[in-house]
């Protein structure tokens, strides 16, 4: 699917990359298994190559990025509590949410500036900060901070490895285990020590 997509994008005029940017950065935060960083170091491959403006496509692609979270974030906030009440969904129980609200209370900006940077966990992020009801301006403000240094990397990633952005690929899928093993362990520990002090 990428290769094709690929073949598409290399066949846009400027405008239509610049619109695609925004589009790729925005469906990554509803749907995380998207090839977005693939993507955006490929665009930036193509700003390197005299192919648009990078301050242009960066702007694009932070728009789509809070847009996205954005949208997340309202769906957690809709839906959230809903979804708790579930047992269709067994895994999110309000005492869950109580959790993740403290989580939030006590990491706030941290955990949302981080989010870009957490492969596999971006829709989950902005979908909690709006199940708990985090102050929507100051989440977006931390969100476009986190969007911008991320898309900032990626497309200049790009702009640097030219016709070499294949290459990144396996080391962004490295970098997406790494970091969610990270993750996956900090939880397993934190569980067991919980558990222990119960």
């Amino acid at each position: 699917m990428i290769e094709s997509l690929i073949t598409l994008l290399q066949s846009f005029p400027t405008w239509a990359l610049v619109v695609t940017a925004f589009g790729v950065a925005y469906v990554e935060n509803l749907f995380p298994p998207s090839p977005s960083d693939v993507l955006m170091v490929f665009i930036g491959s193509l700003v390197g190559m005299g192919l648009g403006d990078f301050s242009t496509f960066l702007i694009s692609s932070t728009l789509g990025s809070i847009g996205g979270f954005c949208t997340a974030y309202l769906l957690g906030r809709r839906y959230g509590e809903a979804i708790a009440d579930s047992p269709l969904v067994p895994f999110i129980t309000r005492e869950m949410l109580v959790r993740v609200e403290k989580l939030f209370d006590r990491y706030h900006g941290l955990i949302i500036i981080a989010n870009r940077f957490l492969a596999g966990t971006r829709a989950v992020v902005a979908f909690a900060a709006g199940v708990v009801r985090l102050p929507l301006p100051r989440t977006l403000a931390y969100s476009a901070v986190s969007a911008l240094a991320w898309n900032a990397v990626l497309l200049w990633i790009g702009t640097t490895v030219g016709q070499r952005w294949r290459d990144v690929e396996g080391y962004l899928t490295a970098y997406g285990w790494v970091i969610t093993g990270a993750i996956a362990v900090a939880a397993l520990i934190w569980f067991l020590r919980r558990r222990r002090k119960g």
